[in-house]
């Protein structure tokens, strides 16, 4: 079969574009699995939910999703420090937090679920900016659209920063450490069920940018988080357990894999395809690409 190089090239930067919108999806994942041990698996309703704000906002007030995105974090911050409390006094200091806290989580995804069909009905809703309708960027052959360059470079950035985070503060360190050395923090002074809290928070609080991404690139309804509980969560254990760079390695090689198999198959051959390169992975290396 030939396959001309345009079509080989703009098949690469769809995935590339969709690989790092994926980042932003699965960047909190990273951070409340792969660094606390905590299966949220309601993580992707949050995105839900963080679209639909982007969407009322946009509506009423003709405000730029990104812009939505940033404006909503704390409050999607604070929610997830009241969330971890919640699950830590519930289920964690009772040593439960493993098939209870799971319950406790797919409950809230239910829960956020049915309140926006209630809400909003089972429509698609979308935001109107700019960009969105833009023509492509053409850069020879390629061509680029700014629906998804946008949500790509937000991700990009937002990984960045958290990395720096993570990496340069004393406050991230403590979150790189806590799941490995809970007494060690002791002994700094720090306090390990805060700075879980704050982690938690962090990760709940990503879900603000990732919506208002989620919904430049398409329309949402309540029950399109579904969608993104395998990949988040594949994405993760592919790049490795806790590394940013490895989250962002995986969602690339996850959004590669499906454009190219969306391209010269067929979209429905996607998460087979996904999954499949998972599962090798794994048998290959079971911590990950960029796991220890």
């Amino acid at each position: 079969m030939y396959v001309s190089a345009d079509l080989l090239v703009n098949a690469l930067l769809a995935g590339l574009l969709l690989g790092g919108f994926y980042a932003a999806v699965t960047v909190g994942i990273s951070i409340s699995f792969g660094i606390l041990d905590i299966v949220n698996i309601a993580h992707p309703g949050f995105i839900i939910v963080g679209s639909y704000i982007t969407y009322i906002v946009n509506a009423q007030f003709g405000i730029d999703p990104v812009i939505v995105g940033i404006l909503a974090l704390p409050a999607f911050y604070a929610l997830g420090a009241v969330i971890y409390q919640i699950y830590y006094v519930a289920f964690e200091r009772r040593g439960q937090e493993a098939l209870r806290g799971l319950a406790f989580f797919f409950g809230i995804l239910f829960i956020t679920e049915v309140t926006l069909i209630l809400v909003f009905g089972v429509d698609y809703r979308y935001v109107n900016t700019f960009y969105i309708d833009m023509p492509p960027l053409s850069i020879g052959f390629a061509q680029l659209p700014m629906r998804m360059v946008v949500p790509c470079v937000m991700s990009l950035v937002m990984l960045g920063v958290l990395q720096l985070f993570l990496t340069r503060t004393f406050m991230g360190r403590a979150i790189m450490a806590v799941a490995q050395d809970q007494l060690a923090l002791r002994l700094m002074a720090a306090d390990p069920i805060k700075i879980k809290r704050i982690a938690f928070a962090i990760s709940i609080a990503t879900c603000a940018m990732a919506g208002a991404l989620l919904i430049i690139i398409q329309p949402v309804e309540p029950s399109m988080g579904r969608e993104y509980i395998g990949r988040v969560f594949a994405i993760c254990v592919l790049g490795g357990l806790g590394s940013l760079p490895g989250t962002l390695i995986g969602a690339m090689l996850l959004g590669i894999v499906e454009s190219f198999t969306s391209t010269f198959y067929g979209p429905s051959w996607s998460p087979a395809v996904a999954f499949g390169l998972l599962l090798l992975t794994l048998a290959v290396r079971p911590a990950g690409l960029m796991g220890r």
